[in-house]
Formats: C-alpha cells, sequence, structure tokens
C-alpha cells in the first residue's frame, strides 16, 4: 500500500502537532536518560540477569498501568517506572555486551540514534502517512509474543538473527507509525506516544547489539 501526504489543515492543527511533538520528545527523551541511569545502577551493582517470566509480567503489568493512567499525572510517574524497570533489565545484558566488546554496545547505540533520528525526521518533514502500518504491528506484536513463549520451551538460538533482523524491522515500522500517528493528528497524548517511541528505541537498540555480536563472531 503506497502512503499519501496530508498537510495541514489549519494553523491551530499544526501549533497543536508541534505542541505534542515537543511533549513528546521532551519526555523521551528525560525517560530514555532515566533507563540509561538505571541500567547503569545495574551493570554496577552487579544486579543478575531477570527471570524472564517475572520480566513479562513486569513489563505487561506496567505498561497497562501506563496506558491506564496516561491521561493523568500518575501517567508521568508510570512512565518513569515503566522506563526505569526497562533499564533495570536491560542493565545486565549490556554488561554481557560490553564485557564482550564495548564496541558492541556502541555501534548499537549509534545506529540506534542515526536511525531513530533518520525515520523521524524524515516523517515529520514529509508528513507521510503510515497508518497502514498499524495492522502490520499488530501482527507483529503478536507474533513476538509467540516468540517469547515458544522461547521456554524450544531453543530458538539458531533462529536468533532471523528474530533480531524480524524484531528490528517492527521497530523501524513502529517509529514511522507513531511519528505519522502525531504529525498527522492521529495521537494527541504525548504519554502514550512517548512510551511507543521509548519502545521502539529499546527494540531497535537490544536486536541491533544482537546482530553486530552475531556477525563479529561475539555472540
Amino acid at each position: 500500500m503506497q502512503s499519501a501526504r496530508i498537510a495541514i489543515s489549519s494553523p491551530a492543527q499544526a501549533i497543536e502537532v508541534n505542541k505534542v511533538l515537543r511533549a513528546t520528545y521532551l519526555l523521551l527523551s528525560a525517560t530514555i536518560g532515566f533507563s540509561a541511569i538505571c541500567a547503569t545502577v545495574a551493570i554496577y551493582a552487579g544486579i543478575p540477569y531477570m527471570n524472564p517470566l517475572l520480566y513479562l509480567v513486569g513489563f505487561l503489568g506496567l505498561y497497562f498501568v501506563v496506558h491506564l493512567t496516561a491521561r493523568s499525572v500518575w501517567g508521568l510517574f508510570w512512565t518513569f517506572v515503566f522506563t526505569g524497570f526497562i533499564g533495570l533489565a536491560m542493565g545486565p545484558i549490556v554488561a554481557i555486551y560490553l564485557k564482550i566488546n564495548p564496541m558492541i554496545v556502541v555501534q548499537a547505540l549509534t545506529i540506534t540514534a542515526s536511525t531513530f533520528v533518520g525515520l523521524s525526521m524524515y516523517t515529520i518533514v514529509r508528513r507521510t502517512d503510515f497508518s497502514w502500518l498499524g495492522q502490520f504491528l499488530t501482527v507483529a506484536m503478536i507474533v513476538i509474543l509467540g516468540i517469547f513463549i515458544l522461547s521456554f520451551f524450544v531453543n530458538l538460538t539458531p533462529f536468533a538473527l532471523m528474530i533480531s533482523g524480524f524484531m528490528v524491522i517492527v521497530a523501524c515500522a513502529l517509529i514511522l507509525w507513531q511519528t505519522s500517528q502525531i504529525v498527522l493528528g492521529g495521537e494527541r497524548n504525548y504519554i502514550i506516544a512517548t512510551i511507543s517511541l521509548f519502545l521502539s528505541i529499546y527494540i531497535l537498540f537490544m536486536n541491533l547489539m544482537q546482530i553486530i555480536g552475531i556477525f563479529g563472531g561475539d555472540d
């Protein structure tokens, strides 16, 4: 399906879009910083790898609470709790890659930042409608949950590269879709937009580390 360019219909709408964009990117920067601090604490404190089931329950539970409170001031509180939880869970994994080769983490961070900025700027400047990606993302999230559950019963290591590649595609699609939703007026809640973009960056970074590690012979 081809995407379409849609113009902002009025100055008032343009002001509202810019307001949501500013609030989203400001909160996104703060949550990324907070998550990075939590990950650093986890690394230096030697916090062990989080149990996958505990991670899944915590992730889904906090994600649900954020959405439930997104229209109140409590939404901000739970957004930081959620992103802090992600940081604590991410820390032990990042620590492993740092021990193997610090450049894996540096390269993953660089590519993640470049990809996010590039895709975001493209969508904002071109005002391209990527709403059609919503159906793909819905199916993709179901597939990801299925893969996660399947990993409890089957060794998926031989498929690690393929799975990570799929996750990178999903993350990029999520960036395009969510940014498009803001720019074209489909998303007015900056907390929801922030969580969506935060997850896209998180998924992209974690799976790029995996891919770079595999191609570097360090996995």
